[in-house]
C-alpha cells in the first residue's frame, strides 16, 4: 500500500520548511498555524515529497511522547492527491516509529480510518466530535501569563489521564501569545491560537457538572470564534456547547497501532483533547 505511481523521494523536512507546512494545511482548511508546524519540525520527525520544481506537495508527521508517537499533518497538495503519496508518506511514519520502538498513534476521520485500518491500525473506543462556534467577534483579548500553579495542575491531569508525558509540549502551547490555561472547581483547560479558530484543549474534569462550570467561564472571556474536539461520552456537555451556538463539524476515532489496541486510553476525565493532530 506503500507503493507511489510516481517516483519521488522521501525526505525528512528541516524546520526551515514551515512556511511550506503551512500551505499545505491552509489549502486544507485546516487550523495549524506556523508555530504548530514548528513544534512538528523542531520536536517531532516530518517527512515530505516535493514535485520537479522542488515545492513540498505532500507531508506527514511523527511527534514522538515516549512510549508513543503521534502520526498527523498527512496532507497532499491537490493536484497530487489520489497517487498512492499519503500511503508511502504513512508506511514510513510507520516503519521510523517502528525502528525508534515507539507505538504509533493517530486520530482518524471516518475516510481515514478506512485507510488506517488496512495498515494495521485498531479504533481504541474513544470517539471526538468536533465542534465549532463561528459567531464570536474575532477579537482576541490579551491574557496574563499562565500562573505556574495552573500549568502545573494542566501537565497532571494530562499525564494522569494520557497514560504519558506531554509536558514540553503542552509548555509550549501555554508560553505562545494569547494562551490561557482556564479553571474552575478543580477542572482545567488550555485555550490557544488556531489559523481559523481559537482552540479549546486539553480540557480535564471530573464529571460533566464541573466541565459545563470550566466551559462557562471559558465562552465568557473567549469572544473569538472557537474549536473543540469534545470525547462523544459527555452528553451534557455536548448539549450544553450546542446551546451555545456551537455546530458540530465532523467525528474523530482514536486508532493505535498493532495488536494491543483494544482499549481507550482516555478515562472520563478526558473532555476535550488537544486537537486531533496532538492528541
Amino acid at each position: 500500500m506503500g507503493a507511489t505511481d510516481v517516483a519521488l523521494d522521501i525526505e525528512e523536512l528541516s524546520i526551515a520548511e514551515a512556511a511550506a507546512g503551512l500551505a499545505l494545511s491552509d489549502e486544507a482548511g485546516w487550523n495549524q498555524t506556523l508555530d504548530d508546524w514548528r513544534v512538528f519540525l523542531g520536536r517531532g520527525t516530518v517527512f515530505g515529497m516535493r514535485d520537479n520544481e522542488g515545492r513540498v506537495i505532500a507531508s506527514a508527521a511523527l511527534l514522538p511522547a515516549p512510549p508513543v508517537t503521534w502520526i498527523s499533518m498527512v496532507l497532499v497538495t491537490a493536484n497530487w492527491r489520489r497517487r498512492g503519496l499519503a500511503n508511502a508518506l504513512m508506511t514510513r511514519c510507520i516503519e521510523v516509529a517502528r525502528a525508534r520502538h515507539l507505538q504509533p498513534w493517530l486520530d482518524a476521520t471516518p475516510a481515514g480510518a478506512s485507510v488506517y485500518a488496512p495498515m494495521g491500525f485498531h479504533e481504541t473506543g474513544l470517539t471526538l466530535a468536533r465542534l465549532r462556534r463561528t459567531a464570536g467577534t474575532g477579537v482576541v483579548m490579551p491574557k496574563q501569563p499562565t500562573p505556574v500553579a495552573s500549568l502545573q495542575k494542566l501537565l497532571d491531569a494530562d499525564r494522569r489521564t494520557m497514560g504519558f508525558d506531554r509536558g514540553a509540549l503542552l509548555r509550549e502551547f501555554s508560553s505562545r501569545a494569547g494562551s490561557a490555561i482556564y479553571e474552575r472547581d478543580g477542572a482545567v483547560g488550555l485555550v490557544r491560537a488556531g489559523r481559523k479558530a481559537r482552540q479549546v484543549g486539553p480540557v480535564y474534569a471530573a464529571d460533566e457538572t464541573t466541565a459545563i462550570g470550566l466551559f462557562e467561564r471559558i465562552l465568557d472571556e473567549e469572544s473569538a470564534s472557537l474549536v473543540i474536539d469534545l470525547a462523544t461520552v459527555h452528553p451534557g456537555v455536548r448539549e450544553f456547547l450546542d446551546s451555545r451556538g456551537f455546530v458540530f463539524e465532523r467525528p474523530f476515532a482514536r486508532m493505535r497501532f498493532g495488536d494491543d489496541a483494544s482499549k481507550t486510553n482516555a478515562d472520563a476525565h478526558l473532555i476535550a483533547v488537544a486537537g486531533p493532530e496532538f492528541g
